[in-house]
């Protein structure tokens, strides 16, 4: 079993740069796929970004493609999540998540475990 717990977000302004990190318990945190989804008020989650267990695939959402960087660091068992150049519309609770069976968590329903979330803010 793997828990995750996130850390990192805070009200910043449009245009500037965040980082997130989750930090996971269990010994096998490197067999995981892991990602980070999002929710703002009144929408449902979507996907943000997913590095696989090696961290030699990356994929992610249109949005922020260009603009957010996923990395991972299995000796630590934490995967972050740079955020740069932020939008207003990049407000939003972040959560991370972990994938067992899966080469990357591009979908709410392939992730096994999830964190309890943190509240990013942009304000413009």
């Amino acid at each position: 079993q793997v828990q995750l717990v996130e850390s990192g977000g805070r009200l910043v302004q449009a245009g500037d740069s965040l980082r997130l990190s989750c930090a996971a318990s269990g010994r096998t945190f490197s067999s995981y796929a892991m990602a980070w989804f999002r929710q703002a008020p009144g929408k449902e989650r979507e996907f943000v970004a997913t590095i696989s267990w090696s961290g030699g695939n990356t994929y992610y959402a249109d949005s922020v493609k260009g603009r957010f960087h996923i990395s991972r660091d299995n000796a630590k068992n934490t995967v972050n999540l740079q955020m740069n150049s932020l939008k207003p519309e990049d407000a939003a609770v972040y959560y991370c998540a972990a994938g067992r069976s899966t080469v990357l968590v591009t979908r709410m329903r392939s992730a096994d475990y999830w964190g309890q979330g943190t509240q990013v803010t942009v304000s413009s």
